[in-house]
C-alpha cells in the first residue's frame, strides 16, 4: 500500500510538473484506448476521403494477430479486419496504411502468405481484404521478402515500397506494384549502397526522385544511409551516417519528409552528442546538418519521421525519454529550436499511453498519433494495448491533395472539411473544373496552363490552401 500510494503521488507530481512545460497552445487529448479484443500496438494513421482515420494494430484482436481499424474523429472505433495466424494468412502486419486514389487501403505484412515471407494487401472500407502479392514468389526470393516498411503512392499512380531482405543480393529491394498486384523489382541493395531499408516509407521529392534510409554494413554499430533512387531504379547513396567520430551525426535513420525549403528532414534513433538520437536536415547534394541532439530529458530514440505542420514547424515523437521516460511529443523549427509539447505517461497508470509513433496532420489542423502501449486495458502484456491521441496547436483547417503531382488533365482528389459549399478550385491561381463528392472530398482536374504551386479551395466564406504544393509534370 505504501509503495502504491507513493507511486500515485509521484505520478501526480510529475503530471503537474509536465503541465508546466507544455506551451499554452498545445492540448493533447486521448481519443481512444485499445482493448485486447480490438487490437494492440497500433501503427500510424491515414485520413480517409470520408474524414475518418484508418490504421493497423500489430497484435491481438479476435485472432491474436492484429487488425485493420477505422476511427472517427471523435474516437469511435470499428474493426474492419482481423489478421489470422494460420498458414498462408497474412500476418505480422506493419504499421500504417495508405489510401489509394481508388479509395481502397493498402499495406504490407512482414510474414504470412503462401511463402510466409510477407504480403502486400488491399482492403476496402467495408473490410474485405485481398492479398495482391505474396513475396518470395520467385526463385531465391529475388522479388524480396519481409516487407517491413510502409507504402507510397507515387505520381505515376503506382504503389512503391521496400523489402527488408531478399532481392538479387539478399539485402532488400525497392519495388513498385499496381493496384491489381503486378509487381516489379526496381532495385536491389547490394551492401555497398546500403542494406535492409528502414521501416520508414519512401519519399518522392519534388525532383521526381525517391528517397529513403537503409542500414549499412560498413560500420559498427549498423549505420544508416540516405539513398536516392531515380524512377528508373538507379540507386545512389547521398549520405552515410556515422561518418563523424562517435557517430555524433547519428545512426538508424527513419523516414524522410521534404520541407518547404526543399531540404529533406528526418530523425535518427541513436547516436548524436548523447547517443539518444538526432533531428537532421540534408540537401539533395548530401550536406547534412544536425538540428538537434536529444539528451533524454527532452526525449530519446525517435523511431518515426517528422511531419511539417502548416505553421512551418516540424512535429514528431520520441519513443523513450522525457520527464517520465515514456516518450514525448515535440515541435522543432527549421532552424533547430525544439519545444517539448507533451510527456507521455503523465496520467495515472499511463492511461494516456506511452511509446508514441509517427504523427499526421489532419485537414482540421490538428495532429493525430498513436502509442504502442498504455491505455486502459492492462491485459496486453500488462502494459496496456495502446492509444490514439490528438494534439491541437491552434492551427486552422486546410486541404490535402492525393496525389501531389500529375500532368495537365489528370484528376486530383482534394480532402478537407465542410466542402459542400465549394465555389472554386484553383491550381496555383488557374481555375479548375471540379466535382464535390461529399463534405470531405472533391475531385478536381489539373487545368491547362497550371504551374507548380499550391491548390486553393474557396467557398462563400473562406479560402483553404493545400498543405503541400502540387507539382505539374510536363
Amino acid at each position: 500500500m505504501i509503495g502504491t500510494e507513493f507511486m500515485k503521488r509521484t505520478v501526480w507530481v510529475t503530471l503537474l510538473f509536465s503541465a508546466l512545460l507544455v506551451p499554452a497552445s498545445a492540448q493533447v487529448t486521448t481519443l481512444l484506448s485499445f482493448e485486447q479484443f480490438n487490437g494492440a500496438d497500433p501503427g500510424s494513421l491515414v485520413q480517409g476521403t470520408n474524414g475518418n482515420f484508418y490504421g493497423t494494430t500489430n497484435s491481438w484482436g479476435t485472432m491474436d494477430n492484429g487488425t485493420v481499424f477505422e476511427m472517427s474523429p471523435a474516437g469511435k472505433l470499428v474493426t474492419l479486419y482481423n489478421f489470422c495466424n494460420q498458414l498462408a494468412c497474412p500476418s505480422g502486419v506493419n504499421p500504417g496504411l495508405i489510401q489509394g486514389t481508388d479509395g481502397k487501403l493498402y499495406g504490407t505484412t512482414m510474414a504470412g502468405g503462401a511463402n510466409n515471407y510477407g504480403t502486400v494487401f488491399q482492403v476496402n472500407l467495408a473490410g474485405k481484404l485481398t492479398m495482391i502479392y505474396q513475396f518470395c514468389s520467385l526463385s531465391g526470393c529475388s522479388d524480396g521478402k519481409w516487407a517491413q516498411a510502409g507504402l507510397l503512392q507515387a505520381a505515376d499512380g503506382n504503389i512503391y515500397g521496400t523489402t527488408g531482405s531478399g532481392g538479387t543480393y539478399g539485402y532488400g529491394t525497392v519495388f513498385k506494384i499496381t493496384k491489381t498486384g503486378a509487381l516489379t523489382t526496381i532495385a536491389s541493395f547490394d551492401g555497398t549502397n546500403g542494406m535492409n531499408p528502414s521501416p520508414g516509407p519512401l519519399l518522392q521529392a519534388t525532383d521526381g526522385n525517391f528517397y529513403g534510409a537503409t542500414l549499412n554494413n560498413t560500420c559498427n554499430p549498423s549505420c544508416s544511409t540516405i539513398f536516392r533512387m531515380t524512377p528508373g531504379g538507379k540507386l545512389s547513396t547521398i549520405y552515410n551516417f556515422c561518418s563523424l567520430p562517435n557517430c555524433i551525426d547519428g545512426w538508424s535513420a527513419s523516414g524522410l519528409v521534404q520541407g518547404a525549403d526543399g531540404s529533406l528532414y528526418g530523425t535518427t534513433g541513436y547516436g548524436g552528442m548523447y547517443n539518444d538520437g538526432t533531428i537532421f536536415k540534408i540537401s539533395g547534394q548530401g550536406k547534412l546538418t544536425t538540428l538537434h541532439d536529444f539528451d533524454f530529458t527532452d526525449g530519446a530514440s525517435p523511431q518515426a519521421g517528422l511531419v511539417e505542420g502548416t505553421d512551418g514547424n516540424f512535429y514528431g515523437t520520441t519513443a523513450y525519454g522525457g520527464t517520465n521516460n515514456f516518450g514525448t511529443l515535440f515541435s522543432i523549427t527549421p532552424q533547430g529550436n525544439l519545444t517539448t509539447l507533451y510527456n507521455f505517461c503523465s496520467q495515472p497508470l499511463c492511461t494516456d499511453g506511452y511509446g508514441p509513433s509517427s504523427l499526421i496532420q489532419a485537414t482540421n489542423g490538428e495532429f493525430y498519433g498513436t502509442t504502442f502501449a498504455g491505455g486502459i486495458d492492462p491485459r496486453c502484456n500488462q502494459n496496456g494495448c495502446g492509444t490514439v491521441f490528438s494534439l491541437s496547436m491552434g492551427l486552422g483547417p486546410f486541404v490535402e491533395l492525393r496525389l501531389t503531382a500529375g500532368k495537365v488533365g489528370s484528376r486530383v482528389i482534394v480532402l478537407g472539411n465542410s466542402l459542400t459549399g465549394t465555389t472554386a478550385v484553383s491550381f496555383n491561381g488557374i481555375p479548375a473544373t471540379f466535382t464535390v463528392l461529399s463534405g470531405t472530398e472533391i475531385v478536381a482536374t489539373v487545368p491547362t496552363g497550371a504551374t507548380t504551386g499550391f491548390v486553393t479551395v474557396t467557398d462563400t466564406s473562406a479560402t483553404l490552401t493545400s498543405n503541400t504544393p502540387f507539382r505539374v509534370i510536363p
